[in-house]
């Protein structure tokens, strides 16, 4: 039979460490528990996803993410005061940025867990971009492999100054917007693999549509360029 004791003590040099400890505590989870706030909002989600494909103007951000200008702008300084985007100002536009690689790598996170734990998530995905009737999409392994044996022809249908801060090497760019008016660029006895900014963005999915129907033979990216620029697989920038 074991006899534990247990020592209580109440010396003001112990009380004093233990709120200590608590204040160091309260301290930094209080810091981190920024970035969580910042994080709480959904345009603001949508502006990192947006960020994590290179630099954007205020003006153009609001756009793309359906937001005026003055909103955009102030769902802007919330990241930044968490330090989660950085600014510069040319002429008369602001640009922003990721604050560094792992700000893009705490979006992934966040949203791997998402898709994980909330059923919701997985439903919206499968309702927007399951297609039955579609090639099985591809990974960045087997597209890297199939590109350098020039199986395939890797088709970027993000807007060209997307495309120009950054794209996977070797690929195309028409966006998607442009598409249908340039099927002549693309050949037509090789496989088109598209991709766009990430899972979450739609123009690889309407891209897989539109060519199909004109007859090609076409599959999309399973994810898209954030993930291969995060992989480090080859990527080229023209700008």
């Amino acid at each position: 039979m074991y006899n534990y004791s247990i020592k209580y003590t109440n010396s003001d040099s112990e009380r004093a460490a233990l709120m200590s400890h608590r204040t160091f505590k309260d301290s930094l989870y209080g810091e981190l528990g920024r970035i969580g706030k910042a994080l709480a909002s959904p345009q603001r989600l949508e502006l990192l996803d947006l960020l994590s494909q290179g630099e954007w103007n205020v003006e153009d951000l609001a756009r793309e993410a359906a937001l005026s200008v003055a909103n955009a702008s102030r769902h802007l300084q919330v990241l930044r005061q968490a330090r989660l985007v950085e600014s510069r100002k040319a002429g008369l536009y602001v640009y922003y940025r990721l604050a560094d690689d792992a700000v893009s790598d705490l979006w992934r996170a966040l949203r791997v867990t998402g898709e994980r734990q909330l059923a919701e998530v997985e439903r919206l995905l499968a309702l927007y971009q399951d297609d039955p009737s579609a090639l099985e999409p591809l990974t960045r392994e087997a597209l890297r492999a199939r590109l350098a044996a020039g199986e395939v022809i890797a088709l970027d249908v993000r807007p060209a100054r997307e495309f120009a801060q950054g794209h996977i090497a070797g690929a195309l760019s028409i966006p998607y917007d442009q598409l249908d008016a340039r099927l002549a660029e693309l050949p037509a006895n090789r496989e088109i693999v598209a991709y766009c900014r990430g899972p979450y963005c739609l123009f690889a999915h309407d891209a897989l549509e539109l060519l199909s129907a004109r007859g090609y033979r076409a599959r999309r990216l399973r994810d898209g360029y954030s993930e291969w620029r995060a992989a480090r697989l080859p990527i080229v920038t023209t700008r």
